[in-house]
């Protein structure tokens, strides 16, 4: 028979594995005694023995000194087998001392067999599951669906606090808490019977495509989560790409400059007209990519969070698709499907992938696959220390597969000379075969 655990089936122990402990208690009393016994041979203490205590002619002394001699004689003989004896008993204590650490040994082994045997059987849990969290996640060690991802055994406490509200009412107000269970990979969350709270005196959106430029009304988010903004015009006073109506926003990717910048219609131009149709935006932060791919017919998913600000809702409400995507895991995308991956300089900002090479290598191979063949990858004014670029950054693109259209890397200056920091701008493509 077969258990299923988190979707996955593992065999029973082996039946055999309750004779493990009488052939290992057989095999270590035969060490015992085989040991006792050759301590026993080699010392000659039991042929000694066995001489010492032979049987004698019984003679009648003739004088008290010859018996007094004879007493003597056999007094020392008596104390030499006893200091043998005693050098045989601190033998034997040795070995048995030996015999009781390797059967505690084989105890501990055993428990800790057993505890990972139920840990398994319970999804790795601290503690058994209760209440919603345990509705929701099903009960794993007799068969139910798993809901949850394996890193959420890590984020017990979290996770129980997150599924702490009251059945059939308001969710409660916990963005970031939601945030810090996918950033540490516990996704995707479980389902919750709650309803999330209706912003005060909502505001219908702009209709398209007026809403792709239009500031969405301050009505539109929950901002009990959010500090110090409650609202966007302060969120586009400390540009995080909220200002619709600056001219920076506007005049993003409408200029190519032949450098470190490209337009829209200079990455487009590099396919067939019309054959880029669906893509993906990496680090889109308030979808200004998506928009002016939307503006000419392109649907660009964008992958956000709303970490520090409501990005996600930003974008939904200027009518485009936000997305969140979990550090280091695999994009929601069929194999062979996206026309075209746009990464901004968020794709090593720590939230879409941890800041190693290892961990970016992994996501440049996911970005080749969810790519159809010929599919662009446009790597925008990525940052990279100024000696690993053709030490680390161009070989691992190489490894990947892609092939280069368009290559171009620039000292960065906004962060001070000294840090000696690079951008990489480059137009790659998923070869046809």
């Amino acid at each position: 028979m077969e258990r299923e655990l988190l979707g996955k089936k593992f065999p029973n122990p082996d039946p055999k594995r309750r004779q493990c402990w009488s052939t290992t208690t057989v095999t270590l009393i035969l060490f015992l005694i085989t040991n006792t016994t050759s301590i026993l041979l080699s010392s000659g203490a039991g042929a000694s023995l066995v001489r010492r205590y032979e049987p004698r002619t019984v003679r009648i002394w003739d004088d008290s000194g010859a018996l007094i001699a004879d007493l003597n004689a056999t007094r020392s003989a008596l104390e030499s087998s006893r200091a043998e004896l005693a050098g045989l008993h601190a033998r034997l204590g040795t070995a048995t001392l030996l015999l009781q650490t390797l059967l505690a040994d084989v105890v501990t082994a055993a428990r800790v067999n057993d505890d990972q045997q139920k840990q398994t059987a319970t999804g790795w849990w601290a503690r058994e599951l209760a209440g919603e969290l345990k509705l929701a996640v099903g009960n794993v060690a007799t068969g139910g669906e798993a809901a949850l991802g394996h890193a959420c055994g890590s984020f017990q406490d979290e996770l129980e606090q997150y599924m702490d509200y009251k059945p059939g009412g308001e969710c409660p107000s916990d963005a970031a808490l939601e945030h810090l269970l996918m950033r540490g990979g516990c996704e995707p969350l479980p389902r919750r019977r709650c309803r999330p709270r209706s912003p005060a005196r909502y505001v219908e959106p702009a209709p398209l495509p007026k809403s792709l430029w239009t500031m969405p009304s301050d009505s539109s988010v929950v901002w009990d989560v959010y500090h110090p903004c409650k609202n966007y015009s302060c969120l586009a006073s400390r540009g995080f790409g909220f200002d619709l109506r600056g001219r920076r926003e506007k005049g993003l990717w409408t200029r190519d400059d032949g450098a470190l910048a490209y337009s829209v219609e200079a990455a487009l131009a590099a396919k067939p007209k019309g054959t880029v149709r669906i893509g993906l935006d990496i680090g889109g932060g308030g979808g200004t990519f998506a928009a002016r791919m939307s503006e000419r017919g392109v649907t660009v998913v964008t992958a956000t969070t709303n970490a520090v600000a409501p990005f996600g809702s930003f974008v939904a409400s200027r009518g485009l698709l936000p997305i969140h995507v979990g550090p280091a895991h695999r994009l929601p995308f069929f194999d062979g499907t996206l026309d075209v991956v746009h990464a901004a300089p968020e794709l090593m900002a720590g939230w879409m992938v941890p800041g190693d090479n290892m961990a970016l290598e992994f996501a440049l191979f996911d970005v080749y696959r969810v790519l159809r063949p010929g599919g662009l990858f446009w790597l925008d004014h990525f940052v990279f220390p100024g000696a690993q670029l053709n030490a680390t950054y161009a070989p691992m693109l190489d490894r990947v597969g892609f092939r280069k259209l368009r290559w171009n890397a620039g000292r960065k200056l906004d962060g001070g000379a000294e840090k000696n920091e690079w951008y990489l701008s480059a137009l790659l493509e998923r070869p046809m075969t």
